[in-house]
């Protein structure tokens, strides 16, 4: 019976003479990678940038757009409704534009008129209180957006059963 050899054919890691050229790292190859992005990035920039910049800008304004149709304003107001409170402030601002629409309808009652000047008040010191939470840690204005929002609900159900909707 022959004799077994102690050397295992074909398991275990590679050793550096058997490693492809294409798999070693050496500072001759980063060397020449870095000469080739020198000499190539500021040929294709010029061609480039202007893609690149029209990409952006569609990026951009796609993410406005989103941002808008959430908060149910349009593009053209979305700065002024920016920060953690932002969807809060657009409701208010919502309400508030919706009331004065309540009094100009031709169909509009005295109570409809004292509603609105009655509840607008409210709805100022509520923009207000939303300004204010931005600058709480965030438990508290979590839990002041929650407060805000519990009071603007029923102001909304009331304003949705005014114009018949409810």
């Amino acid at each position: 019976m022959g004799r077994r050899s102690s050397r295992k054919k074909g398991g275990g890691a590679p050793t550096m003479a058997r490693r492809k050229k294409s798999e070693t790292v050496s500072t001759g190859r980063g060397k020449r990678l870095v000469g080739l992005a020198k000499t190539l990035v500021p040929l294709a920039a010029p061609v480039l940038l202007p893609y690149a910049a029209t990409a952006a800008a569609s990026a951009r304004e796609s993410i406005d757009r989103y941002r808008a149709r959430r908060l149910g304003v349009p593009v053209e107001r979305l700065a002024e409704f920016t920060g953690r409170g932002a969807a809060l402030h657009a409701r208010i601002v919502g309400i508030q534009e919706s009331l004065g629409s309540l009094g100009e309808r031709a169909d509009a009652s005295g109570g409809d008129a004292r509603f609105a000047s009655g509840i607008e008040p409210r709805l100022r010191q509520l923009l207000a209180a939303v300004r204010a939470a931005e600058r709480m840690p965030s438990v508290r204005r979590r839990a002041a957006h929650r407060a805000i929002d519990a009071e603007l609900a029923p102001v909304e159900d009331e304003l949705l059963r005014r114009f018949n909707l409810r």
